[in-house]
């Protein structure tokens, strides 16, 4: 299964180019949306690796939108978008509040962001699959206290 890829921008053209880039590359399942609404209705209902958001969307800000992300996708990776001027504050905001996993100026290089969203997508997946194990332990583990609950009981 190809990882997912939800890319948010106010701008459409954003959303068509970095939408058309990242599908040229083959490797991901690409969803772009103008509307932060819309993208956390299809993150609601589907599964998601990476989220790629601008930071300034006169619907909500990109930080806002990557915190709904994280509650809802909380291995997916984030990676916010922010012109040079949001640069600072944008960026300590999101390693704070969102636990930011890239964070790219505009204009970014092509190459930047998906070495980004590759490794984005990677860091999900291991992040998944780590969950994932250490719930076949969690469960293994009740199965052996519950063993030796048995056993105790049949000894005494």
């Amino acid at each position: 299964m190809k990882p997912t890829v939800i890319i948010v921008d106010d701008d459409p053209e954003v959303v068509r180019g970095i939408t058309a880039f990242l599908e040229s590359q083959g490797a991901f399942e690409i969803a772009g949306f103008s509307d932060p609404a819309e993208a956390e209705l299809y993150a609601k209902a589907n599964p998601v690796d990476v989220v790629v958001a601008d930071y300034q969307m006169p619907q909500q800000d990109g930080l806002e939108l990557l915190r709904r992300m994280k509650g809802l996708h909380p291995e997916s990776s984030r990676i916010l978008l922010a012109s040079r001027a949001d640069a600072h504050s944008s960026a300590i905001d999101g390693i704070n509040q969102v636990a930011l996993f890239q964070y790219l100026e505009k204009p970014w290089d092509d190459e930047q962001l998906l070495l980004a969203v590759q490794n984005g997508a990677e860091r999900a997946s291991l992040l998944r699959n780590l969950r994932e194990k250490v719930d076949e332990l969690d469960s293994a583990h009740n199965v052996l206290k519950g063993v030796q609950k048995r056993l105790v009981r049949a000894f005494l």
